[in-house]
């Protein structure tokens, strides 16, 4: 067979939740599922949270809040950070979604179309992305307020550098936006967890640090995708491999083909850097990362293996990610479809 297979350990997974629900005190410890739960799928991922007593859920986009809805049961929150857009209204009614509006265009949307369905609002502190500003949050606070928001929240920009200047100068924005207020705040996700009880607020929000990646650097590891050899060859000097002679052989070289490529989110940018690894041996990228298919050196093996992995316990996504000049997040979202996915511990 030459599909790869992608295990996604939901016992670690939810061991990273729950040493983040930890750090995270006397606060609530939601999850983040967004992006089909960064690629790992959302629809098992939230459901093994439920199950491990997670009670609130974050996702991007309205349509993304009905595979976690149809996952977690009735019972469970689940907050839209994109808030309450034109034609959500359905959406939101029919799977009990909690929209994070994010301006006062979508709180008097919300307010005309959904006046009985709960809702939370999304400020912004400083990173000039998503919320409302300090103005428009002082123009509308009041009625706000008398209709009790379920959650109030703002984002940090820089919550992976601890010691950068942004994350106190957000962490006292929103204070001044919201001392005093009765209702759950929310102001740090994985990064905000780590910086300590002073950025926690009622609610915090664990995201990439549960799917193992950094800033939480003790986070166990998640996924492991194993790719099929399908054929190998040897390779004499001054001979290349791939597309557009990009590696040519500077000696004897045994190089395997492997069943997948970019059209897998195996990002094109590794070509000629990245590594992947047989048992214990690292096996260099040869060449051209092309559509389905990648040479590798595997001259230093004693044999010739069924598999490789790309990510396991020898290189996580953010270690990819180095050699794509990404981040790890953007390697676990780019997941390809044609993996067979095996869940541990669903």
């Amino acid at each position: 067979m030459a599909r790869s297979v992608l295990k996604i350990d939901l016992d670690a997974l939810v061991a990273n939740w729950r040493d983040l629900a930890t750090a995270s005190g006397k606060a609530e410890a939601g999850a983040v599922v967004k992006a089909d739960a960064y690629g790992l799928g959302a629809g098992p991922v939230a459901a093994r949270l439920a199950r491990e007593g997670v009670k609130r859920f974050f996702v991007a986009i309205a349509e993304e809040g009905i595979a976690v809805r149809q996952a977690v049961g009735p019972d469970a929150l689940i907050h839209v950070f994109g808030g309450h857009m034109a034609g959500d209204a359905a959406v939101l009614r029919e799977n009990a979604l909690i929209p994070m509006l994010n301006s006062a265009e979508q709180w008097q949307r919300h307010q005309s179309e959904c006046p009985d369905l709960p809702f939370g609002i999304q400020l912004d502190t400083g990173m000039n992305r998503l919320g409302l500003e300090p103005a428009d949050w002082a123009a509308v606070r009041d009625a706000v307020m008398a209709a009790k928001p379920a959650l109030i929240m703002s984002h940090l920009a820089c919550a992976d550098e601890p010691d950068h200047a942004m994350n106190g100068q957000q962490l006292s924005a929103f204070r001044g936006m919201t001392d005093g207020i009765d209702v759950p705040r929310s102001l740090s996700a994985t990064g905000g967890i780590l910086l300590g009880p002073d950025y926690h607020f009622d609610v915090t929000r664990p995201g990439i640090g549960m799917y193992g990646c950094d800033p939480f650097m003790q986070g166990r590891t998640v996924t492991q995708l194993s790719i099929p050899v399908i054929q190998t060859r040897d390779v004499a000097v001054g001979e290349s491999v791939g597309y557009g002679n990009s590696w040519i052989a500077e000696r004897p070289t045994r190089v395997a083909t492997i069943a997948a490529g970019y059209a897998d989110g195996i990002i094109r940018a590794q070509s000629g850097k990245g590594k992947m690894w047989a048992g214990d041996v690292p096996c260099n990228i040869l060449g051209r990362v092309s559509m389905d298919l990648i040479g590798i050196d595997i001259t230093d093996l004693d044999h010739t293996p069924a598999s490789v992995d790309l990510l396991g316990a020898h290189q996580n996504a953010d270690a990819v990610a180095k050699f794509a000049g990404t981040i790890g997040y953007e390697i676990l979202t780019s997941l390809g479809a044609r993996y067979a996915r095996e869940y541990i511990g669903a």
